[in-house]
């Protein structure tokens, strides 16, 4: 069993992402976890994520911890995710984040790593 707090934490920087920091709380170097890796992203007003491509394997998954996320698909679809709702995305499928209220938003990130078997 392994404890994290948020203050054993470290960021890092999240490629194609502006205006926040991401921290992981367990993956393979911080805790061993083999198959997937979980982080909380804090995006400030007009931070976000480019579009990610089609061609990710990973499954994902956000959850919003406090504030809200917009995100686009491909097609130019957004929805809204507010505290307490969470958004799941198949593998190959792209996004585009985008903090477009006025206060901080932050957001449990789940994803799986890649079978390499």
């Amino acid at each position: 069993m392994i404890k994290r707090t948020i203050e054993s934490l470290s960021s890092y920087e999240a490629l194609g992402h502006h205006g926040c920091t991401c921290m992981r709380y367990h993956g393979k170097d911080e805790t061993g976890a083999s198959k997937f890796w979980v982080g909380m992203s804090i995006f400030l007003p007009g931070g976000g994520a480019d579009y990610a491509y089609e061609d990710n394997p990973l499954e994902k998954v956000y959850y919003v911890l406090e504030g809200e996320m917009t995100v686009r698909d491909k097609d130019g679809n957004e929805y809204v995710i507010h505290k307490d709702e969470s958004i799941s995305f198949p593998p190959n499928e792209g996004r585009y984040l985008e903090n477009k209220s006025k206060l901080p938003a932050r957001m449990l990130v789940i994803i799986n790593y890649p079978n390499l078997f």
